[in-house]
């Protein structure tokens, strides 16, 4: 009797410990189920995909005129930078010359992370105008309803993106007034926003009357994209641009972190130029970046689905009509419209020793690129290249 009541009770025993773990079993699915998935809504670039490949023979058509170019803009190798120019996403011709870092002998690579300057406002206009793509803002609200102390109630986002604001420029308001900002702090995108709010900073003209290009509307897209996505602008331009797209040696810089790992920017007579309290405002600059990271950006920009058909056009529309002159500037690129019907689109660059210019020929498929870390304006004469690819109506001849 005893054997057969033992027996029962580790049965019983048997029973109840399976009861517990199939409770617990449940309670675990319970828990999974009820922890809700994020979605990642997050608007991304996509890559342009396999585009025509061009031939040895059109290559060999071209780039004795661009050898040419070089060797007269930059002789001897006296560049100081990294230089491509590509057609269909193939780089037809490219050159890497100078120091990185003079102090330590390092010199520019294909690798070479440079500052982009101004360049910066076309890759966040990018990341703006997916945000407008995807529906999560539009073009015309107002930048008081995402930015709730924005002082100036008239200013859209389109007005920020076409410099239409007449908001004054940062680096000037800050420079002189201790009242206003003392230069022995770091100003940020915030402050710069906090000061529009509480200092009375006055207009340079009427809201939406005129072009006038100015830094400050691109440091509050830069708190706008933050605010949207509710992510920083260095994790949310990696998020939308350059991890999707590839761009390994692209970022945002962060003045806390990186100030002892950039590449430093030099004079024209090759002195280092150190840094100021400017150097922690992204959006307008503040994007490190190589020719040919942003030679993916570009064609990723002419792939179907960038934007909306309706939405391109506005991009290249021109928002600066009051003064006739082929000059212009869309949605974050500058522009040059001719009477002909022919139109160019760029962007160029300059933070202190850097210098920049971006240039995307839509139709002919080119792009041309030129990072430099040591001051000279020769990086804008990339323009000259232009007429090699199709009918640009440039005049160098005072130039020569």
């Amino acid at each position: 009797m005893q054997m057969i009541f033992l027996k029962k009770t580790k049965i019983l025993q048997i029973l109840f410990s399976l009861l517990v773990l199939s409770s617990c079993g449940n309670d675990n699915k319970t828990k999974t189920a009820a922890t809700p998935t994020v979605e990642d809504t997050l608007p991304k670039m996509k890559p342009l995909g396999p585009e025509k490949k061009i031939s040895q023979a059109y290559k060999n058509s071209v780039i004795g005129r661009i050898n040419h170019f070089y060797y007269k803009n930059w002789p001897n190798n006296s560049m100081n930078g990294s230089f491509l120019v590509a057609r269909n996403g193939q780089i037809i011709f490219e050159k890497y010359n100078g120091y990185a870092n003079k102090n330590e002998g390092t010199k520019i690579t294909a690798e070479t992370s440079v500052q982009i300057a101004s360049v910066s406002k076309v890759l966040t206009a990018t990341a703006v105008l997916k945000l407008v793509n995807a529906g999560k803002i539009d073009l015309d609200q107002k930048v008081n309803t995402i930015l709730k102390t924005f002082p100036y109630e008239d200013c859209t986002i389109r007005m920020l993106l076409s410099h239409r604001t007449g908001m004054r420029n940062y680096a000037y308001f800050t420079d002189h007034d201790k009242s206003v900002w003392d230069r022995h702090n770091q100003l940020t995108n915030k402050d710069i926003l906090d000061l529009l709010a509480t200092k009375n900073i006055g207009l340079e003209s009427k809201t939406g009357t005129r072009f006038s290009y100015c830094n400050t509307n691109y440091a509050m897209l830069a708190l706008i994209i933050e605010k949207i996505t509710g992510l920083s602008y260095k994790e949310a331009m990696s998020e939308m641009i350059f991890k999707p797209l590839g761009m390994t040696h692209t970022y945002v810089f962060d003045d806390d972190k990186d100030r002892k790992k950039i590449v430093p920017s030099y004079k024209g007579s090759g002195v280092e130029i150190g840094f100021d309290y400017l150097d922690n405002v992204y959006g307008d600059k503040n994007i490190f970046s190589t020719v040919r990271d942003l030679l993916k950006f570009d064609r990723a920009r002419q792939s179907p689905d960038f934007l909306k058909p309706e939405l391109l056009k506005q991009v290249y529309t021109g928002y600066s009509n009051e003064r006739k002159g082929t000059k212009n500037y869309g949605l974050g690129i500058r522009m040059i419209n001719w009477e002909t019907g022919q139109n160019y689109y760029f962007h160029n660059g300059w933070w202190h020793g850097n210098t920049s210019s971006y240039i995307t020929l839509i139709k002919e498929h080119v792009t041309i690129i030129a990072l430099s870390n040591k001051m000279t304006r020769n990086t804008y004469a990339v323009r000259k290249l232009a007429p090699i690819f199709g009918d640009y109506p440039f005049n160098f001849k005072d130039e020569e």
